[in-house]
């Protein structure tokens, strides 16, 4: 007889079919017992730990449970990664207390602090300097004067300028300041050029009976460079990476060797007669030449400012590389330089004529 589906068979072999009744029956109650456990739990109750290994739907709520500590775990994260944050304004606030680079100030700085005078006046003053104001100097006697100088007052120079470069021909202006008190002076020339930029020679130094001592020399136009006289060492050091040059009385650089030359002149009016050299050493930005100027004689030149009768002097190159430098200087303006002209080895030059005068 087959036996149906879920119960034993009618007619079981003998010595088999108590055992596996009992079994069945065993199976039975555990069911029902399970079945009654489980009606007697209302759906909202509590889930108690101890029934966990035995009900595998209590894994679910203990899984939901483990979801928990991530939620506190990020927030414990966050705190942590916002604990570096904290130094970033300490680190952004440190270079506005730190001290600015100690070549800063020295750029920024003026050259001298402006020299107030009761009256400027383009007339020229004579100065009588005493032997013991003159810089030291090395294996040289005490220094006497050699020559007559008037130092010229102090005064605003303006100029009108034309020059050509590179095949292009450009107008400028130009302003050349000098100031002193008798002791000291500071001298400028500044030009500016429409698409060209501008670009500024200064010069500050004493005044001795040699005449004008410089003590720094600048040439700032896309960079700055400069020549230090260092007279107590006999030495001059320059920015730029050349070799030092001996330091030598009556120095001078490119923009005080123009009013050194208005003091010779205006010291000794009959002492320059047409033919006379006067070899000036004179510093550049990088290196160091001596300036031979040949008296030519007076001219009259009819400038912006108005005709004028001046005395000119050439400096002549010695080398290919050289510059042509003319200078003429108004005995009735002072001897102030009225017009100058700088010629390069190829061809380019500028042409600085006086507009116009004032004071500092």
């Amino acid at each position: 007889m087959t036996a149906r589906p879920g119960f034993p068979p009618a007619n079981p072999p003998a010595g088999r079919s108590a055992p596996r009744r009992i079994l069945w029956l065993l199976a039975l109650l555990v069911v029902l017992s399970h079945w009654l456990l489980l009606a007697a739990i209302p759906s909202n109750a509590p889930v108690e730990p101890a029934i966990t290994p035995l009900n595998p739907s209590m894994l679910v709520f203990n899984t939901r449970r483990i979801e928990v500590p991530p939620a506190q775990m990020l927030q414990v994260a966050h705190v942590t990664h916002a604990a570096p944050v904290q130094p970033k304004p300490v680190l952004l606030q440190k270079p506005k207390v730190s001290p600015p680079p100690a070549a800063e100030p020295e750029l920024a700085e003026p050259l001298m602090a402006p020299v107030t005078l009761a009256e400027a006046t383009p007339e020229l003053q004579p100065i009588e300097v005493e032997p013991e104001s003159a810089p030291p100097l090395l294996a040289e006697p005490a220094a006497k004067p050699t020559v007559n100088l008037t130092i010229p007052g102090s005064v605003r120079l303006n100029y009108k300028m034309t020059g050509l470069a590179s095949g292009f021909n450009y107008h400028a202006s130009g302003v050349m300041t000098w100031q002193q008190d008798g002791s000291h002076y500071e001298a400028s020339m500044v030009v500016s050029a429409f698409l060209l930029g501008s670009r500024a020679l200064e010069s500050r130094g004493s005044i001795t009976v040699d005449g004008l001592a410089p003590t720094l020399f600048a040439d700032k136009g896309r960079d700055q460079r400069t020549a230090t006289f260092k007279a107590d060492k006999g030495t001059i050091s320059f920015s730029v990476n050349t070799p030092e040059a001996p330091w030598k009385r009556g120095a001078q650089d490119r923009v005080s060797v123009f009013f050194q030359l208005a003091s010779l002149l205006a010291g000794q009016p009959n002492g320059f007669p047409a033919g006379t050299k006067i070899p000036i050493y004179t510093v550049g930005p990088r290196d160091v030449d001596t300036w031979t100027f040949t008296v030519a004689g007076e001219e009259t030149l009819d400038l912006p400012i108005g005709t004028v009768s001046a005395i000119k002097l050439t400096r002549d190159p010695r080398r290919e590389q050289d510059q042509r430098v003319e200078a003429w200087f108004a005995p009735s303006l002072g001897y102030w330089p009225v017009r100058s002209k700088v010629t390069q080895h190829g061809g380019d030059y500028i042409d600085q004529q006086l507009s116009s005068s004032g004071p500092p």
